[in-house]
C-alpha cells in the first residue's frame, strides 16, 4: 500500500506544539485592515489551537493521529 500524502496547504498553515496539539493562525488579518481597530488587529496576531470540531479534519490532512 502506498504512503499517505500530507496535504501541502495544511502543512504550511498548521504546526504541532510540544504536547501534540495543533496550532493555527487567526483569520481576518490579511487585508482590509484600515477599518479594524488596533485592539482587534493586535488580538488577531496571536496563535490559537485548532478547535475540537475541526481537529479530525486537520489531523487527516496532516496524516497524524488515528
Amino acid at each position: 500500500m502506498p504512503k499517505m500524502k500530507t496535504n501541502s496547504s495544511a502543512k504550511k498553515r498548521f504546526s504541532l506544539t510540544g504536547t501534540g496539539k495543533i496550532k493555527r493562525k487567526s483569520a481576518y488579518k490579511s487585508h482590509i485592515l484600515t477599518k479594524k481597530t488596533t485592539k482587534q488587529k493586535r488580538n488577531l496576531t496571536h496563535t490559537q489551537l485548532v478547535s475540537n470540531g475541526d481537529l479530525g479534519n486537520v489531523q487527516r490532512m496532516l496524516c497524524i493521529g488515528k
